[in-house]
């Protein structure tokens, strides 16, 4: 069966083959492919079907159908009700994996105190799946770790809202009013257990800083990332106090 090289995300290297979605394994690969399960199995459809490795140890994972968005945003990307849908599926990601086994998981990045729950850890646009202007999936689950739910809510509030400093041109330009509007509606529609649109803001800042470090280390081929990373923290920082106005 012939091979379709798929784009999205940061990291690369998957491969469309018939209904299934393949790319390198780890040592992480069985956490990886038990916690979709899990999250199956608790309803969770928008998820990757997990089907173990392939004859070439690859994670192989069902194919969910829609577009994902690479490059320039659409418009429509930035509209309330995507916000809003993403942070439902959030909220829905976080309490399934409340209650996930984790004796003798392996993951790809460290864990993060409080382990509250499992983190997607890179929840942002490209990768998500969207069926018209609807999210319809989340994909790219190599990545997921135990961590307090506001590290996961941080990382989504700085790619959705967007947290961005403005010469990001890639973001939307909705002036800091806005954001701090969108940033309250990302909190209220977590639903139980949000965390204060204080704390995201904080947390956003150690998430960026934090992701610098890792892309430094582990993604060379990101290196342009960094600096754009710890910009944006700087940012972040500096208006701190009008973000979270209530």
């Amino acid at each position: 069966m012939s091979e379709e090289i798929l784009s999205g995300g940061n990291t690369g290297g998957a491969v469309r083959s018939g209904d299934t979605v393949r790319r390198a394994g780890g040592a992480w690969t069985p956490t990886v492919q038990r916690l979709l399960g899990h999250l199956r199995g608790h309803g969770l459809t928008w998820v990757p079907q997990p089907f173990g490795t392939d004859h070439a140890g690859r994670d192989t994972v069902s194919y969910l159908p829609g577009t994902v968005l690479n490059g320039d945003l659409p418009h429509w990307v930035w509209a309330d009700d995507v916000l809003v849908d993403a942070a439902r599926l959030m909220s829905a990601l976080h309490t399934a994996t409340s209650t996930f086994d984790r004796t003798g998981a392996v993951w790809r990045i460290p864990a993060h105190e409080p382990a509250d729950v499992v983190c997607h850890n890179d929840f942002a646009p490209y990768n998500m799946v969207f069926t018209g202007r609807t999210l319809t999936g989340v994909i790219d689950w190599d990545t997921a770790s135990p961590g307090p739910r506001v590290w996961d809510l941080a990382y989504l509030a700085y790619r959705l809202v967007p947290l961005t400093d403005p010469a990001d041109t890639e973001a939307l330009d909705n002036g800091i009013a806005q954001r701090s509007r969108r940033l309250r509606l990302l909190c209220a529609a977590y639903g139980t257990h949000a965390p204060d649109p204080a704390d995201v803001v904080a947390v956003a800042v150690d998430r960026l800083s934090d992701l610098a470090v890792w892309t430094e280390t582990h993604s060379p081929h990101l290196a342009s990332h960094v600096a754009l990373y710890r910009r944006d923290a700087r940012w972040i920082t500096d208006h701190a106090a009008v973000l979270a106005c209530r």
